[in-house]
């Protein structure tokens, strides 16, 4: 077994929505297998935070933060520009930026359900497009799209996010084959219930966490490290042979059935 296909040596990737929760799970995981990591994210604060508690973990990997909101235009230009300022292209780009409001379908405003998805798709696709060119300097990138079994069924999120996450799982198939040729393998997990800051108030409520319990064989709640290991999985050269995939981590809810 060559150990180079378990590895990122070498590797630069870029993480949206890297402050805090999935996104700050994956760049760890990703710096575990020896990428260097950008995180972009709205919150100043936590990005220096993140890479404070990063940095210290892996002083021998290097770390950088851009305070951006992706799902501004002008923003996006800004982090385009900041990225291209290191000179080496970009390996990896993970698209884990999100939003979501949860109403009944009648009840939003058109700015709220623009703007999830703004945020969850529109953001995505622009990104990928802005960083094709840097991701095409290497025989072999990746991008992965952090979607969610909200865009594959319903599980009372709210009909904006869960179109927007189809629409984002559609988006990777559609850039899998279009890119191929380029070298950049494009897949995208969907995550179920996680235990991060968004989800809490939620599965505070015992009797909403038991109905949601009952649903997962696998009867608990996934942890962002959870989907950090398939995001980095999928980035890996041993992965090399997977594109266009939608990998569920979502212990086992999509397939209970009943």
């Amino acid at each position: 077994m060559d150990p180079r296909r378990w590895r990122l040596d070498g590797h630069l990737a870029l993480v949206t929505g890297g402050s805090a929760g999935i996104g700050r799970a994956i760049a760890r995981e990703l710096l575990g297998f020896g990428a260097d990591v950008l995180l972009a994210a709205r919150d100043a604060a936590g990005l220096e935070s993140a890479r404070a508690e990063l940095m210290e973990d892996f002083p021998e990997r290097e770390v950088q933060v851009f305070a951006a909101d992706v799902a501004d235009e002008e923003q996006r230009r800004e982090l385009l520009d900041w990225v291209e300022d290191f000179g080496e292209g970009l390996h990896i780009l993970v698209n884990n930026a999100g939003n979501n409001v949860s109403r009944q379908a009648t009840d939003y405003s058109d700015a709220e359900w623009r703007g999830i998805f703004e945020t969850n798709v529109f953001s995505a696709f622009e990104l990928s497009r802005y960083l094709h060119p840097l991701l095409t300097r290497h025989a072999a990138s990746s991008i992965v799209n952090v979607g969610s079994v909200s865009g594959l069924t319903h599980v009372r999120t709210g009909a904006p996010y869960g179109m927007s996450k189809a629409a984002m799982h559609q988006m990777t198939k559609n850039l899998a084959v279009e890119w191929a040729e380029d070298g950049i393998r494009v897949n995208a997990v969907a995550p179920w219930y996680i235990r991060t800051r968004r989800t809490s108030g939620k599965l505070a409520d015992p009797d909403y966490l038991d109905e949601v319990l009952l649903r997962t064989p696998l009867s608990r709640i996934g942890e962002a490290e959870d989907v950090a290991a398939a995001v980095a999985f999928l980035c890996l050269p041993a992965a090399g042979y997977v594109t266009g995939e939608c990998i569920a981590v979502d212990g086992g809810f999509l397939r209970y059935g009943f």
